[in-house]
């Protein structure tokens, strides 16, 4: 469920937002992917206000709607019946693309609390398939691209070496290969945002399963849940339909007993040579459920800390996802 009223005359827009069902996955809180989806959400929506809806620039102009970097901070945490008030704000031009603020409140205890704030940036793709194209608005010309992304150099794959091998090598580290399917793509052909959400929670579930505390085990055996309070994805090339997606999983910091933070990177291969096609990090916790409705936040102990502290392991290949 979604409302949005008028734009205001800040530029600012306000929408009203539910969080999608299939994000309430152990008992009624959303995780951190559909959390971002409301961000996404919450985006395309303030675009749409401002007359500039995602449908009509790429049938008109050519121009595919991407988000190409999005930092969501969590603050607390969303049920499945939330409503969810997002306000989102122009920021300061950085250079990458239109940038925005999101900020989304909900209700505890009858009153107001602020639940996330996110920093977006939007890029206008443009797609050039033989078809005429209107002009890009003028308001919006100086964020059109002909190719995604930041940009970030090359790794040469060694001959004879598998390119997650040769990532993982003397790191703390996890490594997966899959084949990225049509449903992560939009505009024809391109990995979007919620594609590499997706990746990245379901590394973080290979990874902890690799390290012999999956989520489950944990949960049958402790009632514990992994908790995200922040998440980041930035991307810096494209990734397109079919291609293989070499996923890096990095642990780099674990903060006394309280959080762990991971790199996520991403690489297709092209020419012998692994493309960086984003990079992100995420900063887990751990909490106890204490009833259907509550859970709070437990301290790491040892077998959770040796696991995120292990050794490299590796997985290739997935048919589901």
């Amino acid at each position: 469920m979604s409302s949005s009223t008028a734009a205001a005359t800040d530029g600012s827009t306000r929408l009203e937002i539910r969080p999608r069902y299939e994000g309430s996955n152990i008992c009624t809180w959303i995780g951190f992917k559909h959390v971002n989806y409301m961000v996404e959400e919450a985006v395309y929506d303030h675009l749409r206000q401002r007359g500039f809806p995602a449908g009509e620039l790429y049938e008109r102009c050519g121009l595919g709607v991407d988000i190409t970097d999005l930092d969501t901070k969590i603050l607390t945490a969303f049920h499945i019946d939330s409503v969810a008030t997002a306000v989102v704000r122009p920021a300061p031009d950085k250079g990458d693309g239109l940038r925005l603020v999101v900020e989304m409140t909900t209700e505890r205890d009858g009153e107001p609390v602020k639940a996330v704030v996110s920093k977006v940036a939007v890029q206008l793709r443009f797609d050039p398939r033989g078809h005429e194209a209107e002009e890009a608005p003028a308001e919006l010309a100086g964020y059109v691209v002909d190719r995604l992304g930041a940009g970030a150099e090359a790794i040469l794959v060694q001959p004879g070496t598998d390119p997650l091998e040769q990532l993982t090598a003397g790191r703390n580290a996890f490594g997966w290969a899959w084949r990225m399917p049509y449903f992560y793509c939009h505009f024809t052909e391109r990995v979007q945002m919620s594609g590499y959400l997706r990746q990245m929670e379901e590394v973080v579930d290979l990874f902890l399963e690799d390290r012999g505390v999956s989520i489950k085990t944990l949960l049958d055996e402790q009632d514990w849940i992994p908790v995200v309070p922040h998440s980041r994805i930035t991307v810096l090339d494209e990734a397109r339909m079919e291609e293989t997606l070499y996923t890096v999983f990095t642990v780099e910091n674990i903060f006394k007993r309280y959080t762990y933070t991971a790199r996520m990177d991403t690489y297709v291969l092209r020419d012998g040579v692994l493309v960086p096609t984003t990079t992100g990090r995420i900063t887990h916790g751990w909490a106890v459920i204490e009833n259907r409705a509550d859970w709070s936040l437990v301290d790491f102990d040892d077998r959770l800390i040796n696991a995120l502290s292990g050794k490299a392991g590796k997985a290739v290949g997935r048919g589901t996802a």
